[in-house]
């Protein structure tokens, strides 16, 4: 009865197993596994793909739940891996075929403009042969030459001459005026034509008078509109930019003892100049004048041979400069080209009583408020205090410079002097000269035109 007892709880425990088998068997999937004391169907994912495994306690079910765990996530991850690898691959395909694309369009393109450039660059785009007014502004850029040629149809291509100006290097030697261009010139015609000043259209024609100083011409010369001020052209005089250019500035003894190293060298004449130009070639023009007059044969009227003042000046006792410095003055006082050579006897004739005595001052008005034509001149700041270093009246002898820029005319006159025993003058109020060889005459003149 025992026995058969046993058997029936063997029985009884056989088939509750089963029952549990038969309850709790199911399919684990990656989403749901269910931990609990039944066992249970799970599929296991691996490189080979899905399996089912029967656990048949927790801790077995735990274990191989990890398993799976760790095996999706490789599985996951090697997937990924080749997925990113394949699309990869399929980005460096689609890139290669674009930059490949982006080669051949840029170097079409680029064809094309160097193709249009170099048509522009010989004017073989531009065969019609058309006359136009082209404007340079003041101060101009390479773009601002560019547009101004474009717009008049003298280029067609502004960034192809933009290059070809920069590797030429003509890019900063462009200036302000105004030019008359045909449109077929190639572009090196173009450079050249806007590199001459002798090419512009915009010029002033100025007259500078016998007898104006350095000051008096600078603000004529903004007044004409040819410079925009004073400043940069009374500098220049003062300067040595023209050493190198010209041996007759160079050779200037005394430069530190004058107030304008130019002043007397900018010859007076009738000149061409330009709107707004460079002070410094306004300046040369002035300064080849008077190195054409000076040191080359000249037809002077009253003259039947041409003279050469450089030459002549070699027979005085005076040194050129002293003579132009003569120049200057006679040019300042002189009434009219009679007295000039009047009064040149009364300079010589003062100046060798110098040289014999050393007593006796030139004492010229002309000469009292130099660099300023007259005592109103002076500017308000400077008139209680201003003395001037070449005031004749103060100083023996001549004074360190010419004091203003004296014609032709006036320096015959200081190189021929009459011959008179004059050492003084005076005029009246109409320009008459009186002339007298002693004080108490000079004198008598000076009530005689009160």
């Amino acid at each position: 009865m025992e026995h058969d007892n046993d058997s029936f709880e063997q029985r009884e425990i056989e088939e509750r197993r089963k029952r549990k088998v038969r309850d709790f068997h199911m399919s684990l999937n990656d989403d749901d596994l269910a931990v609990g004391d039944r066992y249970r169907e799970i599929e296991n994912y691996d490189d080979e793909g899905p399996q089912t495994i029967n656990s048949y306690s927790d801790d077995d079910v735990r274990e191989q739940m990890e398993r799976n765990s760790r095996n999706i996530h490789k599985w996951e991850k090697r997937e990924k891996k080749r997925q990113l690898k394949y699309a990869d691959m399929q980005n460096k395909r689609r890139f290669r075929v674009i930059w490949w694309v982006s080669v051949f369009l840029v170097g079409l393109m680029l064809a094309m403009f160097l193709m249009v450039g170099v048509n522009d660059m010989l004017a073989m785009n531009r065969a019609e042969e058309n006359k136009v007014t082209v404007d340079i502004p003041e101060n101009p850029s390479l773009s601002d030459v560019s547009k101004a040629l474009w717009e008049k149809g003298v280029i067609k291509e502004e960034t192809f001459f933009n290059i070809y100006a920069t590797l030429t290097k003509s890019a900063d030697s462009f200036t302000q005026g105004t030019f008359n261009m045909k449109t077929n010139m190639d572009y090196e015609a173009i450079v050249n034509y806007l590199q001459s000043t002798s090419n512009r259209t915009d010029t002033i024609k100025i007259t500078v008078p016998e007898g104006m100083n350095v000051r008096e011409i600078a603000e004529m010369l903004v007044e004409k509109d040819v410079l925009p001020d004073t400043k940069e052209f009374l500098k220049l005089c003062k300067s040595d930019y023209f050493d190198e250019d010209y041996d007759f500035i160079a050779n200037i003894k005394n430069p530190e003892k004058r107030y304008y190293k130019l002043e007397g060298y900018l010859f007076p004449d009738t000149y061409e100049c330009y709107h707004n130009e460079n002070p410094k070639l306004t300046i040369t023009r002035m300064l080849n004048d008077y190195e054409e007059r000076i040191y080359n044969n000249q037809n002077v009227e009253g003259y039947s041979k041409a003279v050469n003042v450089k030459k002549l000046s070699k027979k005085s006792k005076y040194s050129l400069q002293q003579i132009l410095t003569m120049a200057s003055i006679i040019q300042a006082e002189a009434a009219n080209e009679k007295d000039m050579y009047n009064i040149s006897s009364i300079l010589h004739n003062r100046l060798e009583y110098d040289i014999n005595y050393g007593v006796r001052k030139l004492s010229l008005d002309s000469t009292k408020y130099y660099p300023f034509r007259s005592k109103k001149k002076i500017p308000a700041s400077m008139k209680s205090t201003f003395k001037s270093k070449y005031n004749t009246y103060k100083f023996m002898g001549l004074p360190p410079g010419p004091i203003c820029n004296p014609g032709m005319k006036a320096i015959m006159a200081a190189l021929y002097p009459n011959n008179t025993d004059y050492l003084y003058f005076c005029h009246d109020k109409k320009g008459n000269p009186y002339y007298a060889s002693t004080l108490y005459q000079q004198n008598i003149n000076l009530n005689s035109i009160s």
